[in-house]
């Protein structure tokens, strides 16, 4: 089992940046593929970003691509997410996901488990 809160959230405005965070608990963490999703209001959940267990793969949606950075640190079971050059239509709940499988998953069902949320809303 691992649970995962979220923190860093916020109002910004457009050209801004944020550091997203997910502590994790638990000792397998250093085991799980991570990744960061995000849900618009009336819109499905879209993956934004994932990590290997390793740290040593990252994958990204195309729209953040060169925006956005994932990183953890197995040590302090954490992983994060800076944003930078934020835009209006980044608005969203980001949530942040563990999987079990090893490949570069991209699909909420590939995940297990989910924290909360945190809300990024960046003002144009």
């Amino acid at each position: 089992q691992v649970q995962l809160v979220e923190s860093g959230g916020g109002l910004v405005q457009a050209g801004g940046s944020l550091r997203l965070s997910c502590a994790a608990s638990g000792r397998t963490f250093s085991t799980y593929t991570m990744g960061w999703f995000r849900q618009a209001p009336g819109k499905e959940r879209e993956f934004v970003a994932g990590i290997s267990w390793s740290g040593g793969r990252t994958y990204y949606v195309d729209s953040v691509k060169g925006r956005f950075t994932i990183s953890r640190d197995n040590a302090k079971n954490t992983v994060h997410l800076q944003m930078n050059s934020l835009k209006p239509e980044d608005t969203a709940v980001y949530y942040c996901a563990a999987a079990t499988r090893s490949s570069d998953s991209i699909y909420p069902y590939e995940y297990d488990y989910w924290g909360q949320g945190t809300q990024v809303t960046v003002s144009s």
